[in-house]
């Protein structure tokens, strides 16, 4: 008996990498697998046909049961083309893996439109457009009097929720999808979906031009960077177990770290009577000194902040 027995889950960019071990996992858990793969390179250009079915083989030969998709997610038509292939294959989609996305990396500065835009697309667009697919799937069920248990799991990143400079387009997309997290948490908690995102430590294709072979693994040691070591959390948010939602969490090794969200920093506030004035703001906010998450941020341009 698996953790994912009966259920049926998409999981997009499963071709390779991190993807292919969710993918690999939530299968031997016992759950159907849509492996989803437009075989694209790490910058989304081109495509390789048959990736995906190279994985949804592996899944079969192993005893279980995977149906390959090479649509393309940042498409609306590929998007609902996904999800109607778990439906139409296995009767019914229950956990979605928002795993695709590409890389374009350049400082701001050096930063072309076509390669802001089509990093958002893949990234961001293709993370909306399969999960407003899968729950119009999830509502139906619903509203039909069905009582649904159903997960999606988002992609985000440390640059997105920390910043990376040099990475101005993924840290933007990835920043957005962990608030899409936490607003389709809210939206689509009623019809019985839970929704997180992970920010995963893996060594991955995306991750070569920044690490080089500096996270290869070293003889006889726990490979920390193997992106297998995510899956089993990815399984447990995807199982009927789990009741976590509308949460990010940095996973990757032996560890898993919650990230807070966004709050108030009731230790720098600035207060006054009425409206501020220019000055009175420049003066208050020299006098504040420097936030504690902003070593580089200066109150007052010509005078060092506190």
């Amino acid at each position: 008996m698996g953790s994912l027995d009966n259920l049926v889950a998409v999981v997009t960019g499963a071709g390779r990498g991190i993807g292919r071990e969710h993918a690999l996992l939530l299968a031997a858990e016992g759950a159907a697998v849509v492996v989803n793969d437009l075989g694209g390179a790490s910058d989304g250009s081109g495509s390789e046909a048959g990736l995906a079915e190279q994985v949804a083989k592996e899944i079969r030969a192993a005893g279980g049961k995977a149906v390959a998709n090479s649509d393309d997610v940042s498409s609306a038509e590929g998007a609902q083309r996904i999800v109607d292939a778990g439906i139409s294959e296995f009767g019914k989609v229950d956990i979605l893996i928002n795993n695709a996305g590409i890389l374009r990396d350049k400082v701001l500065v050096n930063l072309d439109e076509a390669d802001f835009d089509i990093v958002v697309r893949v990234n961001l667009r293709g993370t909306f457009l399969l999960t407003k697919a899968a729950g119009n799937h999830w509502r139906d069920r619903s509203k039909a009097g069905e009582q649904v248990r159903a997960a999606v799991v988002n992609t985000t990143s440390e640059s997105g929720v920390f910043g990376n400079p040099g990475q101005v387009n993924y840290a933007a997309a990835k920043a957005a999808i962990a608030s899409l997290t936490q607003v389709a948490s809210k939206e689509l908690g009623r019809y019985g979906v839970r929704v997180n995102a992970i920010a995963p430590q893996a060594r991955t294709r995306l991750t070569e031009g920044a690490f080089g072979d500096s996270l290869a693994a070293k003889d006889g040691q726990f490979d920390r960077w193997d992106p297998a070591n995510v899956s089993p959390f990815v399984a447990y948010l995807s199982s009927p177990v789990c009741d976590l939602t509308g949460e990010v969490f940095i996973v990757g090794g032996s560890r898993v770290t919650r990230v807070k969200p966004w709050e108030k920093d009731k230790s720098w506030i600035l207060q006054t009577e009425g409206r501020w004035t220019v000055e009175g703001l420049a003066k208050a906010a020299a006098d504040a000194g420097t936030p504690q998450g902003g070593a580089t941020w200066t109150a007052n341009p010509g005078k060092a902040a506190k």
